[in-house]
């Protein structure tokens, strides 16, 4: 297979400062679709033997070099050998057209990880994890029903992308009604997009913020249009994805096998999270003894980005997860 050849940047250009306790490098890999993905590779120090290895994702919107980054380089400094990968068609992954999400080809993106981290010589194939942040968490549960070679899953401050685009925020439009009207205007967009041959976008966070922003829009401009977050290949930081790139998922519920997750999951989410409805739903879907969840006191969904000003984000917490599921 020919892989489409990426033009990858070279200098540090992470919303996070540079780690001295890991090395870093820049990675690609295809999935099964034969789109070639970009990730950062971390890797401990002095590492010797085979280790046990971490691909993350998300948040949904975001790239490598903000969020998925942070966790992946913390967690090398930790002792696992961790990438943090663009999702097919942003970032600095390849696929045409840009700006567009798939629950399937998404979700897909994890387990072509688990393949690219399977064959490293100086990864254990039997010791692997992933990790999905926000949008990401939904897929990363639903890549660990399909792919038994995921033995532990983290799932953050995570949103179920299929259930919110079909009913709404807090399901407040979980009607036929409602549904009918996003899928009849996104259909009436295709046409435009295909009239025009380019993708019209549905725009990023908003900016400047209105009068009347709900709190978690508020957060998310906080972290996505500000010198904390901003990233000029993130799409919540600038245009935003395709405007029909919802369709497929009003349509396709990701969790509908979640309950049959043999291997290890967390779902871990801010008290205050907006989003907390959803990671608490999946995990009632979930069963076994080895699922947990974890919420953090007083954290907003952003927190667990960066960890916010009293940096959040259980460390230590995740270490002892995937140190336990991961041997």
């Amino acid at each position: 297979m020919k892989n489409e050849e990426l033009v990858l940047t070279i200098e540090w250009d992470k919303t996070f400062p540079k780690s001295d306790k890991v090395d870093h490098s820049k990675v690609t890999f295809h999935n099964r679709y034969g789109i070639t993905l970009a990730a950062d590779m971390y890797t401990p120090k002095n590492a010797e033997g085979k280790l046990p290895a971490i691909a993350v994702s998300g948040p949904f919107g975001a790239v490598k070099e903000q969020c998925s980054g942070l966790y992946a380089q913390t967690l090398a400094e930790r002792g696992f050998l961790t990438i943090a990968f663009d999702p097919s068609y942003t970032g600095e992954s390849g696929g045409t057209p840009r700006y567009v999400a798939s629950p399937d080809i998404n979700t897909e993106d994890f387990c072509a990880a688990v393949d690219f981290l399977s064959v490293q010589e100086n990864v254990d194939p039997e010791r692997i994890g992933i990790l999905g942040i926000c949008g990401w968490g939904g897929m990363a549960i639903n890549a660990a029903a399909m792919d038994t070679r995921i033995k532990a899953t983290v799932a953050s401050t995570m949103y179920d992308m299929t259930r919110v685009n079909a009913n709404g925020y807090f399901d407040s439009e979980d009607s036929e009604e409602k549904r009918y009207e996003k899928k009849a205007a996104m259909n009436s967009q295709r046409i435009k997009d295909y009239e025009s041959g380019e993708y019209e976008l549905g725009g990023g966070v908003v900016d400047p913020l209105p009068d009347n922003a709900p709190y978690f829009v508020v957060d998310y401009h906080d972290y996505y249009k500000t010198p904390r977050g901003y990233h000029a290949r993130s799409l919540n930081s600038n245009g935003g994805w395709n405007i029909t790139s919802s369709l497929s998922f009003i349509n396709m519920p990701i969790l509908a096998y979640a309950h049959e997750i043999r291997s290890a999951v967390l779902v871990m989410h801010g008290e205050k999270a907006h989003s907390r409805y959803m990671g608490e739903d999946a995990f009632k879907k979930l069963t076994g003894d080895n699922k947990e969840l974890l919420i953090i006191p007083g954290a907003s969904h952003t927190d667990l980005y960066d960890g916010g000003k009293d940096k959040v984000i259980p460390f230590d917490k995740l270490e002892a997860f995937y140190s336990e599921n991961l041997k």
